[in-house]
């Protein structure tokens, strides 16, 4: 239960107790006994180059949580599976390498080059002329104005998940014909890869109703590009199949057909070992050890470019006050938590300072608000007037301090976290309740934050995680799901992008990150492994860092394997 961020999609969207979505960069079966910094810096996927594949065969994959009614990555109610899905039969112009720096895809772009215009950045795209849509529109500067207008959140009835970079852009025009783009930004930018990665279609943008829900239960192969098109959607059985698109002018995918499926998380590890999925994620110490029975598996382990996350829900009446949600927090032994998802795995990691940079990144910094002290928050609750009353639990004004956690998916892992939940807040006089809903909720929990607390995850895209810090805090952010925040802190947090150079932006976004964790709607707690169990030979799926999702074509069976 995850949503994925742009930054790379609840998903940002970006949710639950399990590990993000990987996909492609060197192979292997080692065992994780690294600590976490380390594993973070190394790829786990069985890179090989398109021409080492070979032509045919099946992949079947399964869904994060479950096909999504979603099914548009720029809304603001997509998953990780709305990516998932739309990145097998839409344009990818930008990819990223593990460790992220960015690629040009020449399929659609065969030139992109930044200069500064007066103290402003322009970028100029020129586009491969052979580019077009399913439906015969080209992909040419429009896509680009739809995009940018669709989701720079200048017209409040488009529902984007995130308006980061793109409301800093003043003008997408035409350069010397229709295959050149001229992007001229308010100021500089110096994340500008991490824009236009993806496109939206100029007929989805043309209408925010289309935009907001034109893809709800309808994949819309018409505006789509790349070498797979949607051949099977079957939203009754979960399932999304993909076959080779005759209109594609790139090269051909190496596969006949790849289908996803929709599996409860305890299913997928025995659905991969009945050979039903070439691919499963073995998220804990059991699923890990029932994945490592299988013959010939291959385990594929590195760290994660994700971020998973408690969220305190400040519009639910228990969780208004700000003291209430501090304490709270301090009540969290994230420790704890880390120990019990990762117990079995051989891997650890101290607990997360930041949703803006990974701890291997430049810029880096431990922004915490909160540390594990109960007694502090005995103290805080008793100085906000909560009182133990005679069974432990505290009220005030005859409302006693008791709140519900959802847990998505059903795992003894997720019982575990649940249970040391509930004991962390009986220890400062809080009474958590437990609300178990199947996986296949997730979406719709999230989206209408029908949660007091809820365990997240999201997974970041491309290593530019400056250029999204309003998406991860500003209060108007649709991943932002704890009502908190300010105009005077989404100012603060909105003006960090324009900042002239990293080094500031790094500076600044630490500053108001310390901030924004200190309204105590948001604690993060870990990155995590990524580990997927494969079958022997299967290309560039796995563990890959910000390599994740590689080109469609990429995909495939290794030759001689």
């Amino acid at each position: 239960m995850h949503r994925s961020i742009r930054r790379g999609a609840l998903t940002s969207t970006v949710v639950a107790v399990a590990l993000l979505l990987g996909a492609c960069g060197g192979g292997g079966s080692e065992e994780p006994t690294q600590t976490g910094e380390a594993l973070s810096t190394t790829p786990s996927f069985n890179e090989q180059p398109y021409e080492n594949l070979r032509d045919g065969g099946e992949v079947t994959l399964p869904f994060r949580s479950g096909l999504t009614p979603q099914l548009n990555r720029f809304q603001g109610d997509g998953t990780t599976d709305t990516w998932l899905s739309w990145n097998w039969y839409n344009p990818a112009l930008i990819t990223f390498t593990p460790n992220g720096d960015p690629i040009m895809n020449p399929d659609y772009i065969t030139e992109a080059t930044a200069a500064d215009s007066g103290g402003d950045t322009t970028v100029t795209y020129t586009l491969n002329p052979k580019a077009v849509y399913n439906d015969g529109t080209p992909i040419d500067w429009r896509a680009f104005e739809a995009t940018w207008k669709s989701n720079n959140g200048s017209d409040p009835a488009f529902i984007p998940n995130s308006t980061d970079g793109y409301d800093r852009i003043t003008s997408v025009t035409r350069g010397v014909d229709d295959r050149q783009v001229i992007v001229t930004f308010d100021g500089v930018n110096v994340w500008w890869q991490s824009l236009f990665n993806y496109l939206v279609h100029p007929k989805v943008a043309a209408d925010p109703q289309i935009f907001n829900q034109g893809y709800l239960n309808k994949p819309h192969t018409e505006w789509g590009a790349g070498p797979y098109t949607v051949s099977d959607y079957d939203q009754q059985n979960g399932t999304l199949s993909f076959e080779r698109n005759p209109k594609w002018w790139g090269k051909p995918g190496k596969l006949d057909r790849v289908t996803l499926v929709t599996l409860e998380q305890t299913a997928k590890v025995n659905a991969f070992r009945n050979g039903q999925i070439d691919a499963a994620e073995a998220e804990t110490a059991d699923l890990l050890a029932q994945a490592k029975s299988v013959p010939d598996a291959d385990i594929r382990i590195s760290g994660t470019p994700a971020d998973y996350l408690l969220t305190l829900n400040s519009t639910s009446p228990v969780l208004k006050e700000t003291e209430v949600r501090k304490a709270i927090f301090q009540g969290m032994d994230r420790v704890q938590l880390s120990e019990i998802q990762f117990q079995g795995m051989g891997y650890s990691e101290a607990p997360s300072g930041s949703l803006v940079l990974k701890p291997f990144q430049k810029g880096y910094q431990d922004n915490s608000a909160v540390q594990f002290d109960p007694e502090a928050a005995k103290q805080g609750l008793d100085a906000a007037g909560w009182a133990p009353g005679p069974d432990g639990v505290r009220a005030k004004g005859g409302q006693p301090l008791r709140f519900t956690y959802v847990q998505v998916g059903d795992t003894a892992t997720k019982r575990a976290v649940s249970g040391a939940l509930v004991a962390m807040m009986k220890n400062i006089g809080a009474d958590l309740q437990v609300r178990q809903l199947p996986s296949s909720d997730f979406a719709k929990v999230m989206a209408n934050a029908e949660f007091d607390m809820a365990y997240s995850g999201f997974r970041s895209s491309d290593p530019y995680g400056v250029a999204y810090i309003c998406q991860q805090y500003c209060s108007n952010s649709t991943l932002n799901k704890s009502g908190t925040g300010t105009p005077d802190l989404d100012a603060e947090l909105a003006k960090v992008n324009t900042l002239p150079t990293a080094d500031e932006q790094y500076a600044a976004a630490n500053a108001v990150e310390k901030k924004a964790l200190a309204t105590y709607g948001i604690l993060p707690v870990y990155s995590g492994p990524t580990v997927w169990a494969t079958k022997p030979g299967l290309a560039n799926w796995g563990a890959s860092l910000f390599a994740t999702p590689p080109l469609p074509e990429l995909v495939g069976w290794q030759n001689g394997a």
